[in-house]
């Protein structure tokens, strides 16, 4: 008969029944930007994250940034609609709305570009940490 540390230690080391959790958090923290820690119950890591790729994304329309479509063949292009995707529906906004501009058209519009990819990469390192967070790989602060 195993005593009761025997048992937690052969507990611990059975995989636990796989979780639905991360891939919705993963899912989450894509479409809204922070939404992924909010549903991990980090709220001030969750504000942060929305407020600055929101503030980012908002310069970026501001300054007239380009608005990747997935339609072009250059490869510069397709890397900026990657990026831009990113945002999740912030992107989708974009697009439904006609926000932004369909080409640079000076040096302001061309770092409101940047600013609308780097908020889209942003975007997808916050959503693949909650993803880390919900799965345990990441220790929790």
């Amino acid at each position: 008969m195993a005593s009761s540390t025997q048992q937690t230690q052969i507990a611990q080391r059975t995989p636990a029944a796989k979780s639905n959790l991360p891939i919705l958090v993963l899912l989450a923290g894509w479409l809204v930007p922070g939404a992924g820690h909010l549903m991990l119950g980090k709220w001030v890591r969750a504000l942060l994250l929305f407020v600055s790729i929101l503030g980012m994304y908002v310069v970026g329309l501001g300054l007239a940034g380009k608005i990747y479509t997935p339609n072009t063949g250059d490869v510069l292009d397709m890397l900026g609609f990657a990026g831009q995707l990113g945002s999740g529906l912030l992107y989708v906004l974009a697009r439904i709305f006609g926000w932004g501009a369909t080409s640079v058209v000076n040096t302001l519009a061309d770092y409101g570009t940047k600013f609308l990819v780097v908020a889209g990469l942003l975007n997808v390192i916050a959503a693949i940490d909650a993803h880390s967070l919900a799965n345990g790989r990441k220790a929790s602060l």
